[in-house]
């Protein structure tokens, strides 16, 4: 289960005052379709505005009215519209307009124009494209885009570098773009429920992540960049990786050339370039070693995928992927990556050893 985040926790630079009774306006539950002109005789004085659980299908103009605004809470409104007027709330810290109707298209073009934002949600949504302006609003600190139909995040997302919390559960992505590697602030990373097949290895870059939520995707391996981060809670459930653990062998027979550059390489036969055309040379140049420290064998298309189970923060033990250069071979090591020679640094690791339980929580 995905932990439950205390908004008013990320506008600390909020002083009591601006949250004293006269300043707040609680309309939710009221069967609104817009804004009580009674309210907008108060809109110069009003730091927080709850409309959630009404019937506003779209916010008004007349929220432009509301200067002084911190939080204005829009959720449950079976809204489909956002009005260009909210871009004049400069001093708007918090935007809560989950469970609504709302799309791509259903924010303001300017809507990056809100400089002082630090907390949105729009969960459980329509929004297939994510808002190209968010990436726009660099004092984002909790960005939760849950439940909706999100397919693919933009590089642009490289630009949130204050955010701490990014909630992406329950949309359609396939893949996390490298970028993500560059919110060095985060300590909360929600992917779960989507279709992930891989995670970037730039994760690595994400030193302050303490809650990585992966359960429920396609996962079938992990890269061994993760194991360097210092996580205190890692969810995999539901993850393919987890349900199946056999080692699948998926192994084609080697060619003809295969077979003859793992000759050349194993045997250490010289070559130039006036022997073989560039083309070989390259070929023979892309040659990785078996991670098995006592086999001399070489690989290049043609290798046999493993999953290897590593110690993780002292308790848990992760698959990785590393490669043989053939189904007989067992290892002792590391993955190994080139085709240069590595020390072995590996202690402990017994090959056919299995793990029956990964943090499922």
């Amino acid at each position: 289960m995905a932990a439950l985040y205390d908004y008013s926790s990320y506008s600390s630079a909020a002083s009591d005052t601006e949250y004293s009774r006269e300043h707040l306006e609680d309309l939710s539950y009221g069967n609104l379709n817009t804004v009580p002109e009674c309210i907008l005789q108060r809109s110069a004085v009003l730091h927080s505005l709850q409309l959630d659980n009404n019937d506003i299908t779209s916010l008004p103009s007349c929220i432009g009215l509301f200067k002084k605004l911190i939080v204005l809470d829009i959720s449950s409104n079976n809204m489909t519209f956002i009005c260009d007027e909210i871009c004049q709330l400069t001093k708007l810290r918090t935007l809560i307009a989950k469970n609504n109707k709302l799309t791509t298209d259903s924010f303001p073009k300017n809507f990056g124009s809100l400089k002082m934002l630090e907390v949105i949600n729009v969960s459980g949504n329509n929004i297939e494209l994510f808002p190209p302006q968010f990436t726009e609003l660099d004092k984002l600190q909790v960005l939760h885009c849950g439940g909706n139909n999100i397919k693919e995040l933009p590089n642009t997302i490289k630009h949130l570098t204050r955010l701490q919390v990014l909630y992406l559960g329950g949309n359609q992505l396939v893949e996390i773009p490298a970028e993500v590697g560059y919110l060095s602030e985060l300590t909360n990373l929600v992917l779960c429920d989507n279709r992930l097949q891989s995670l970037p290895p730039t994760l690595i870059n994400l030193r302050n992540l303490r809650s990585l939520s992966l359960h429920n995707n396609k996962l079938s391996t992990l890269p061994t960049e993760i194991v360097a981060l210092n996580l205190v809670e890692l969810s995999l459930r539901n993850n393919p990786l987890v349900n199946k653990f056999v080692e699948d062998l998926v192994y084609n027979p080697p060619s003809l050339m295969e077979l003859s550059g793992r000759i050349i390489k194993i045997e250490r036969i010289r070559y130039t370039a006036e022997d073989l055309p560039y083309s070989l040379i390259r070929y023979l140049d892309s040659a990785q070693r078996c991670v098995n420290p006592h086999c001399k064998g070489v690989y290049f298309s043609s290798r046999v995928e493993q999953i290897k189970f590593v110690d993780f923060c002292g308790k848990y033990r992760l698959p990785l992927l590393q490669y043989l250069c053939s189904p007989s071979c067992s290892t002792g090591t590391p993955p190994i990556t080139s085709h240069r020679d590595t020390d072995d640094q590996d202690e402990g690791w017994e090959a056919r050893e299995r793990m029956r339980k990964v943090l499922l929580g």
